[in-house]
């Protein structure tokens, strides 16, 4: 498969029309119709259907424009970095994250580094552990900050812990009886009805994997509303009074307030990248600023306990 091809592919996929795909490709239909007839004898398998004037994608035609993503985005990022080769004060960083307060912290040190490097961009990418994890793997991000993937998981990369990691606590409107509380314990969530991250942060050797044991027998008799993966849209869900919603502290929006769970539950946060990836000089510049600072963050902490 040629990568001119595989742009032409998305190029239909996305337009849902070979004549429109064809207008902003600058080729003509019959050519553009010919190369995805090629494409398709070469894999063997039927990934496009016409109706009703329009292109739809087969399973195996989505299975591939997904693939195809991927792989224009690595050539992309290579592209980009081998133009940087050789410039540490240019390129682009490839950072993913989960949702967590600790961004922050890596924001301050991106600031630092533009402030001397202007030249060098970041990339962004909001996702679950998972998701990163599967990003790093496949060498689309240079960077994940992940919230407790677990011992396992870690394994495969590289990785730096930030300090203190998170505390998991109650995500309220502000007019339940629970934000007089200072602190939210079992008994408190007795008849609440509740929106907790996926089944398997909570069952699984996730973030809150530590969850049904706070909770105790009590577990099984929660009144479970709905289960989510991105704390944003779970605060929507809270404003409009659909539960509370079992999370780190993360969503300063009004209305809401936010009370950590006693005995506090305390979740591991950490900026991991995989194992033998080769840096672009803008990652490798941007890792030896994160090394650097987080361990001057580490040596005033032991200053201060001291």
């Amino acid at each position: 498969m040629e990568i001119r091809i595989l742009r032409y592919f998305i190029t239909v996929a996305r337009t849902g029309s070979v004549t429109g795909a064809a207008k902003l490709l600058h080729v003509t239909q019959p050519t553009l119709s010919r190369q995805l007839q090629s494409l398709e004898e070469e894999l063997g398998q039927k990934l496009l259907l016409r109706k009703y004037h329009r292109i739809e994608l087969t399973e195996n035609g989505m299975l591939l424009r997904d693939r195809a993503e991927e792989i224009l985005d690595l050539v992309g990022k290579t592209e980009k970095d081998l133009q940087k080769a050789g410039n540490a004060a240019a390129g682009e960083v490839f950072f993913g994250a989960g949702e967590t307060g600790k961004m922050r912290t890596v924001a301050r040190i991106m600031e630092h580094i533009r402030e001397d490097h202007p030249g060098i961009r970041f990339r962004i990418h909001s996702g679950t552990a998972d998701d990163l994890m599967e990003r790093l793997d496949r060498g689309t991000l240079d960077f994940g900050l992940l919230i407790n993937p677990g011992r396992a998981a870690l394994e495969k990369y590289e990785h730096l812990d930030l300090p203190d990691g998170e505390s998991w606590g109650l995500l309220m409107r502000r007019d339940c009886p629970l934000a007089a509380r200072r602190g939210v314990t079992p008994g408190d969530l007795a008849g609440v009805p509740l929106l907790l991250p996926a089944r398997h942060v909570v069952h699984g050797a996730g973030s809150l994997s530590g969850f049904p044991e706070w909770c105790g027998e009590s577990f099984h008799a929660l009144s479970v509303a709905g289960h989510y993966n991105l704390v944003y849209n779970a605060a929507l869900l809270v404003e409009e009074g659909v539960g509370c919603a079992v999370s780190i502290d993360l969503v300063t929006r009004r209305g809401l307030r936010f009370r950590p769970l006693k005995p506090v539950i305390r979740t591991k946060v950490c900026i991991a990248w995989k194992k033998g990836h080769l840096f672009s000089p803008a990652a490798a510049l941007f890792l030896s600023h994160l090394q650097r600072k987080l361990s001057a963050g580490e040596e005033e902490g032991e200053k201060d306990l001291s």
